[in-house]
């Protein structure tokens, strides 16, 4: 099993930023990678037999990088072509057997009150079930 907290780190070894958060930006610092649980709920598993081996966790990351947005932009493609180009990945003890990203793009968000700009990307780990 693994916990946002294990995606976040597991980022920090695949794109730099300044700063790293998982469910809150508490200070809203430019440069930064959110990790969230992806709002939009993925139904469980159906298993008709015993062959169901895999679960998911779905996650939004969100990119909240400057007051230029096409830099913003910019970082967001170049952390999702490191997402796409993922083919081994463990965490915390866990094998994630697969990546699917949900969009076919990072999705520009517009900038928030201080005017920073963002994006997110949304996608479900698909995981080694426990035995």
């Amino acid at each position: 099993m693994f916990v946002l907290a294990d995606i976040r780190d597991w980022i920090k070894t695949l794109f730099q930023a300044d700063f790293y958060y998982v469910g809150k930006l508490d200070a809203k610092k430019e440069k930064s990678i959110g990790v969230y649980q992806l709002k939009r709920m993925i139904p469980p598993n159906v298993a008709y037999s015993r062959l169901e081996t895999y679960e998911r966790k779905g996650v939004t990351l969100l990119v909240h990088w400057n007051k230029n947005a096409t830099e913003t932009e910019t970082a967001a493609f170049m952390l999702y072509e490191k997402l796409r180009a993922v083919d081994s990945l463990r965490l915390n003890e866990t094998r994630v057997l697969y990546l699917e990203l949900l969009k076919s793009e990072p999705v520009n968000i517009g900038s928030d009150e201080n005017g920073v700009h963002e994006c997110v990307i949304d996608l479900i780990l698909y995981y080694e079930k426990e035995k």
